[in-house]
């Protein structure tokens, strides 16, 4: 049986995204950013390094108003450059 995201979440919500990607400053600065654009707020994300320092996780949660909005930040984040994976 496949559920849509839609179907499981009721708006307004608390939604995070875990962003992982190549490790450096930038990579939050650009994370926040995009966050920004479609969710504007005051946002102070989680920063977890790899192992061996290669990769960081970007953890960061927002107050989603609609499905459209959730599906936009997947996208977008998943586009930046230094990004590998979106969570």
């Amino acid at each position: 049986m496949k559920t849509k995201l839609n179907e499981l979440l009721e708006f307004p919500c608390e939604f995070t995204y875990k962003v992982m990607g190549m490790a450096g400053p930038e990579l939050v600065d650009q994370v926040v950013e995009v966050i920004q654009r479609h969710a504007p707020g005051d946002y102070s994300p989680q920063v977890k390094p790899s192992s061996k320092g290669n990769y960081q996780a970007v953890s960061i949660t927002i107050t989603a108003t609609h499905i459209e909005q959730v599906e936009t930040l997947y996208e977008e984040l998943g586009n930046i450059e230094r990004v590998r994976m979106v969570l």
